[in-house]
């Protein structure tokens, strides 16, 4: 499981993103009439701002991506819509984080590196227990951060407990998920 560091570049160019806002806004031709050279001025740093927040984005995704890749064999990404989380109240920081871009090129760089990269269904994999298999009855909010399987009552972080769902549902050996092993490894070493 590896966390994506959050470098907030959006959050960080606000402040000058708010001022050609404003510039803009103060400079807008009415209808009909030309824009003044003020406004494109301000419409082009607009814009420059936006594009190395952009840069900057996309660049923080490759190069983590690269580290995930290099670090490791197999790879169980969830395979989740962007769009969906646009519709949520973390759109503004799962749209700096540019998870969709990160996403993308975690996969397009493990396919370049010859790993293996699999993608698994985003569905309940934080309501599954990754021991028992079973399902929480009610969806856990996000301030909740420790699983408690009612079925089997193992109680394990929320993130570890996710990720251990995913590889289990990608078909990669969970050992070392948790720096346990699997039911069943000492019989399959053995025979």
């Amino acid at each position: 499981m590896h966390d994506l560091p959050h470098a907030e570049h959006g959050k960080k160019a606000q402040t000058k993103l708010t001022r050609y806002d404003r510039m803009m806004a103060r400079r807008k031709p009415k209808k009909g009439q030309v824009a003044s050279k003020g406004y494109r001025e301000a419409k082009k740093w607009r814009a420059k701002a936006y594009k190395k927040v952009a840069r900057q984005r996309e660049d923080t995704g490759r190069k983590w991506a690269k580290k995930v890749v290099c670090d490791h064999d197999a790879i169980a990404v969830e395979d989740f819509r962007p769009k969906f989380l646009a519709k949520s109240t973390m759109a503004r920081k799962a749209a700096d984080a540019a998870i969709g871009a990160t996403k993308a090129a975690l996969i397009e760089m493990g396919r370049k590196h010859g790993r293996d990269i699999r993608l698994v269904h985003p569905a309940h994999t934080t309501m599954d227990c990754a021991h028992c298999d079973a399902r929480a009855k009610h969806a856990l909010p996000l301030g909740e951060r420790t699983y408690t399987c009612t079925a089997c009552g193992t109680v394990s972080p929320r993130d570890k407990n996710s990720a251990r769902v995913m590889l289990v549902r990608a078909g990669l050996n969970p050992a070392g998920a948790d720096g346990g092993r699997p039911p069943g490894a000492l019989l399959q070493e053995a025979a």
